[in-house]
């Protein structure tokens, strides 16, 4: 009689898959994330949306440029606007992770963009290729305040910090110093230093922004803080200064982060590769150095070098990088081979198929980089209302100043002093301070509950979500075979050993699904009457038992024993059609044992799926596994359509696709090939515990509990984030515009303006 033990899906799970890379050929995909707001301090006031790049035309000829305190797609606007009457030009390619400017256009035009770009206030310099990182140089030039490189990170926080410091002593000197000339003079002192160390690259980008006739937030910026200085409101002048500068140094650090998951990502592929010489010998030479056709050999543990086709030998090969399939692969003469993945059991000989430059792996970290240039940044709502509200509140100043003492028989100062209230008033960055409660608050919960937000504007946008793209392995699934379903076969003596004879068998073999069973089966092993122990490769092991020849592997094993039935036969294809993987064991005179082994759903999975499905929000599985194992993992989960067999590029299509119909999507997963669709969705969301760090730095939200759970409480904290927000949105305009007619009609003073 046949005994069954199933084994929970709790009861060996582990972490999650790496994953899958992109396409053979054509990925489109992304780039670790630069934020999706304009910028940290939510009022750039560009309208101009980020604009699709136009792809390099074959034969044309792109100059790279470095621009290091290029941050966001505001300033990619400026930039954009200054090149569009460039003679000559041909397309622009903007890299804001990398903070690169290609520009295709005639030698003799780049002076000139380099000079357009100068007048804007950013400074360019020239570099060899799109993804090389800009020099230090560059990064320390004095008119970008925060675009260094990570060894200056300290500099510039002291730097800024110090101007907080003093923007606070300048508060103080005002406060609770006497009202005399002295301490005035030493207040004003103090916050001009506090302006300078924390405002230079702001000035330089305002002055140039009014010379060009541009009204945006370093205008204002620019214009209001010297207002406020002159008419001896110092201490607010520094302070809102410092403070401006620090969220710009947040900003930049963010795209920096997102520069060193790329480079995280390239580290994957090995920098040598050891060749087989002409004279036979065998030399370590850089991967770069490889030529197509050239035969190199990896040993047991190490990384492929480079996408290649096996020459001699069979090996199983960790893919989950890469392809994102949850269980090694046997892989043998003919077979290819990606770069990045690991050799797992034996020494192999391989031809290069393709150079460094154009591997599967490098092909990833294109698609990450095109997929987060082509997304246009989500803008805040005071981002777009600054657009028009910046350049109007202007036009009254002026007319406030000129008109005023005409029509309303004010003196020339009072008539200055009342546009200078008027600015302060209009500041954008005023009507940010009514939004700060609600959304830290809001990101305070989220993360008590292990959801990191990278910004507010994705813990507001969470509330839109109408449709979400779910990876399969390491997301739903724990990412690791287990032990799930052993059956005894067999009868008799043979029945009693059966279990003990395959736990002591796997622990014998390499393979995974030997390891998952191996450990499954660990409280039967030791049985101790095992002799003569032989690995096969590619289909299991041999042992022996009192003479009885014994044998654990897979069905292509068993069948050549000539001991396959149709009864096992059945038995296999019900558990494969659940997306499981089977070894037998077995002797001369028929199969023992069943042992299935799967990649398992986490337990609070289906739950998750079942809560976002009641909130209205479409569920799809995406998964790097065969369509058979994804389709059977959906129905376990709840989730009703499945998509198997996706590359990279295919997840990130099948994102783009859900798009398509008018829905705000998110996509949720945890490893490299799910990279360009997290980068492409709306809205990222990564596991944090599994996930890998390129995943992680590529997606707007990381669970860090890896608990799908947390994704409708996410939902649900951004609905209710979005309700106070809007509440205190709307009392800060209605106190805007109470005080701006003070400003003008009433006698609003300074001190009211600060506080409005």
């Amino acid at each position: 009689m046949a005994h069954h033990h199933e084994n929970t899906p709790h009861d060996h799970g582990i972490r999650g898959e790496a994953k899958k890379p992109c396409c053979a050929g054509t990925c489109k995909a992304p780039e670790p994330p630069p934020p999706t707001t304009c910028c940290s301090h939510g009022a750039c006031g560009s309208t101009a949306p980020a604009e699709p790049e136009p792809a390099a035309t074959p034969g044309q000829d792109i100059t790279w440029l470095s621009i290091p305190c290029m941050d966001c797609a505001a300033e990619e606007g400026e930039i954009r606007r200054a090149l569009s009457k460039l003679p000559g030009l041909k397309s622009l390619h903007f890299k804001l992770a990398n903070r690169t400017l290609g520009i295709a256009a005639a030698p003799e035009s780049i002076p000139l963009a380099i000079e357009a770009i100068a007048k804007v206030g950013f400074k360019a310099t020239l570099q060899d290729s799109e993804s090389k990182p800009a020099p230090d140089h560059a990064h320390a030039d004095a008119s970008c305040s925060h675009g260094q490189p990570v060894s200056s990170w300290g500099r510039q926080e002291a730097r800024f910090g110090f101007a907080l410091a003093l923007a606070i002593g300048a508060e103080s000197v005002s406060y609770f110093a006497p009202s005399t000339m002295a301490w005035q003079a030493i207040g004003m002192a103090i916050a001009a230093c506090a302006i300078f160390l924390a405002g230079f690259s702001t000035y330089t980008r305002g002055l140039a922004a009014l010379r060009n006739g541009r009204i945006g937030i370093n205008a204002l910026m620019t214009v209001a803080v010297t207002g406020a200085f002159l008419i001896g409101q110092w201490p607010e002048a520094a302070m809102v200064m410092a403070l401006y500068a620090i969220a710009e140094l947040i900003e930049a650090r963010s795209v920096d982060r997102a520069r060193g998951a790329i480079k995280g990502l390239m580290a994957l592929t090995p920098e040598t590769a050891e060749l087989h010489m002409p004279n036979g010998s065998w030399s370590v030479i850089a991967v770069a150095a490889v030529q197509l056709g050239q035969t190199f050999r990896v040993k047991p543990g190490a990384r492929i070098p480079l996408d290649s086709t096996i020459i001699s030998g069979s090996t199983s090969v960790d893919q989950s990088a890469v392809t994102g399939e949850s269980m090694p692969v046997e892989r043998a003469q003919g077979d290819p081979l990606f770069a990045g993945t690991i050799n797992l059991t034996r020494t192999i000989e391989a031809t290069a198929t393709a150079a460094s430059s154009d591997s599967l792996l490098s092909r990833i970290i294109h698609a990450v980089e095109q997929a987060q240039g082509s997304r246009a940044p989500t803008q805040a709502f005071v981002d777009r209302f600054a657009a028009i509200y910046t350049p109007a509140v202007f036009a009254i100043a002026i007319a406030v100043a000129i008109l005023g003492p005409f029509a309303l028989g004010w003196s020339w100062l009072q008539g200055i002093y009342k546009a200078l209230v008027l600015l302060v008033i209009a500041c954008p960055c005023a009507l940010v301070i009514s939004t700060p409660v609600a959304i830290v608050s809001g990101l305070a919960s989220a993360a008590r509950r292990g959801i990191l937000v990278k910004g507010g504007v994705h813990l507001e946008n969470a509330s839109k979500i109408k449709a979400i793209g779910i990876d399969k392995t390491g997301t739903i699934t724990e990412g690791k075979p287990s032990l799930v379903h052993s059956e005894i076969l067999a009868s008799g003596d043979a029945a009693e050993h059966a279990l003990h004879w395959a736990a002591d068998m796997a622990t014998h073999s390499d393979h995974p699904v030997s390891k998952a069973i191996a450990v499954g089966l660990a409280s039967h092993a030791c049985d101790g009457d095992l002799v003569d122990f032989e690995s096969l490769p590619g289909l299991g092991v041999k042992a022996q038992a009192h003479g009885m020849e014994l044998w654990i592997g897979r069905h292509r094993l068993i069948e050549s024993l000539g001991v396959c039935s149709p009864q096992i036969e059945a038995a296999i294809a019900v558990h494969e059609s659940q997306g499981r993987s089977v070894a037998l064991l077995a002797c001369r005179e028929g199969a023992l044992a069943l042992f299935a082994v799967a990649d398992t759903i986490k337990p609070n999975s289906r739950e998750a799926i079942a809560r976002l499905a009641a909130m209205g929000i479409q569920t799809q599985m995406l998964s790097g596994d065969n369509q058979v194992t994804a389709e059977a993992i959906a129905r376990q989960a709840g989730i009703s359509r499945a998509r198997g067999g996706l590359l990279p590029s295919e997840k990130l299509d099948a994102i783009e696709s859900m798009k398509g119909v008018g829905h705000l999507v998110a996509m949720a997963g945890d490893g490299i090939n799910d990279a360009p669709a997290l980068a492409a969705s709306d809205i990222g969301i990564a596991m944090g515990a599994s996930g890998t760090d390129i995943a992680i730095e590529a997606a707007d939200i990381a669970i860090m509990n890896d608990d799908l759970r947390r994704i409708p409480d996410l939902i649900d904290l951004s609905k209710q984030t979005r309700t106070v927000l809007s509440q205190n949105i709307a009392l800060a305009l209605s106190i805007k515009a109470a005080f701006l007619a003070l400003a003008v009609f009433g006698s609003a003073t300074m001190w009211m303006a600060v506080f409005a």
